[in-house]
């Protein structure tokens, strides 16, 4: 073996080196010389090998063959990786990230889009998926042939800013469904673990874009085809309040509502929940019909957690915080409100059903019509309303199998 005393090679010597060995050029760069294999014509294998020390321990990083990789440029990599050392990086490592970002640039925003729509199977009308479509062509067509390792909040700035306050409702779905392709990206492998979503909302771009002008500011809500698969995960979880939020989400019903229920309230043989005027934001009494997981949520509170609330807190004496479905939601880091999941049953009623807009309405205790009409009307539908919350079970068990009635050919309100 030579010495390994630090001293710099010529070009002219890297060319003639044949002896078996680690030829040093300085700064920790090596020109590693092996034996030639079988073979009349066969030559002695060089290459480039870079030592360094990280963390206490010795790495070899291979910086090439030497008939590729001339003797300037080894040196101007072992130079390129000793500043990433120098900032504190490991550059094996470091260089292994930048080689995995390379294959994907191939993969571009367009690509996973189409994939991701393609498999958005829990939609039962074509035309939904279709809307994924013509919402990003319309409003993201920039980002199609961006490589989607590389798109960026600037880039998804860039898409929203010109409409956030034009087309607020517009934006905010834009918004949505560029994070749910970016999340697919990255489960996908074509963008690097643990790289923050540039379109998610809750502590990001809620920094960066301005309160939308005019009208009421909507609850995030979650897309009403993935309630299905949160409540599955919810039912999963064996804890209280997963049981109070899917109650809540089968009853439609308000944060304050659901939280503040008495076991006098419920009609259990009636299957019926009535919630006393004093907790309605309309100050009038409601009657909501349960379905029958309604009821088998209501069966296995009861028997796990006796107290006069139907969903009580640390105390048994005192109902649970209404943060604390909250709390559950960003520990999920779920990108929605509790509240929104009254919007998501309204877009499913919208999109998958004929049932009246005023029956929904009712369901969701929203006024119907004008102060007059409301002071005829006696009937709050509530077998038609039963009708309506068994489909919307129905739905979230995964029945699609006659559980939502056809859509009727009329325009609905």
């Amino acid at each position: 073996m030579v010495s390994r005393t630090e001293r710099k090679l010529t070009t002219r010597q890297v060319a003639a080196l044949s002896e078996p060995g680690r030829y040093p050029d300085g700064g920790g760069l090596y020109l590693d010389v092996t034996a030639a294999g079988n073979g009349q014509d066969a030559k002695p294998r060089k290459r480039w090998l870079w030592r360094y020390r990280r963390a206490g321990g010795r790495r070899d990083m291979g910086l090439g063959p030497a008939d590729e990789v001339t003797l300037a440029a080894a040196r101007a990599d072992r130079d390129k990786w000793r500043d990433v050392l120098r900032s504190g990086r490991d550059p094996i490592d470091e260089r292994d990230r930048e080689r995995a970002r390379m294959a994907r640039v191939g993969v571009t925003f367009g690509d996973v889009a189409t994939a991701h729509i393609a498999g958005l199977t829990h939609y039962k009308n074509p035309r939904h998926r279709d809307a994924w479509t013509i919402t990003l062509d319309m409003h993201a067509a920039a980002l199609k042939t961006r490589p989607v390792a590389d798109v960026s909040t600037a880039d998804v700035l860039a898409v929203l800013t010109p409409m956030w306050q034009t087309l607020p409702s517009t934006a905010q779905l834009v918004r949505s469904r560029i994070e749910a392709i970016l999340d697919a990206a990255r489960a996908l492998g074509h963008i690097e673990e643990g790289r923050a979503n540039p379109a998610r909302w809750r502590g990001h771009l809620d920094k960066l874009l301005p309160r939308q002008r005019g009208g009421v500011q909507h609850h995030p809500a979650m897309e009403w085809g993935d309630v299905p698969a949160f409540v599955k995960r919810l039912r999963a979880a064996n804890f209280p309040a997963a049981r109070a939020l899917e109650f809540l989400i089968l009853t439609a019903t308000r944060t304050r509502e659901t939280l503040g229920a008495r076991w006098e309230e419920i009609d259990l043989d009636g299957k019926v929940w009535t919630i006393p005027a004093d907790r309605m934001k309309a100050a009038v009494p409601h009657r909501v019909p349960l379905t029958a997981r309604a009821l088998d949520v209501l069966a296995q509170v009861k028997a796990a957690r006796p107290s006069a609330w139907v969903f009580h807190g640390v105390r048994p004496r005192e109902p649970m915080s209404d943060r604390t479905l909250s709390a559950l939601m960003r520990r999920w880091e779920i990108d929605a409100t509790v509240h929104g999941f009254r919007s998501s049953f309204s877009s499913w009623r919208r999109a998958e059903t004929s049932f009246d807009r005023e029956l929904a309405e009712l369901a969701l205790a929203h006024a119907v019509g004008d102060t007059t009409e409301r002071s005829y009307q006696r009937d709050d539908a509530l077998e038609r309303r039963r009708a309506l919350m068994d489909h919307w079970a129905s739905f979230i068990e995964g029945d699609r199998g006659g559980a939502v009635i056809p859509m009727r050919a009329q325009t609905r309100p």
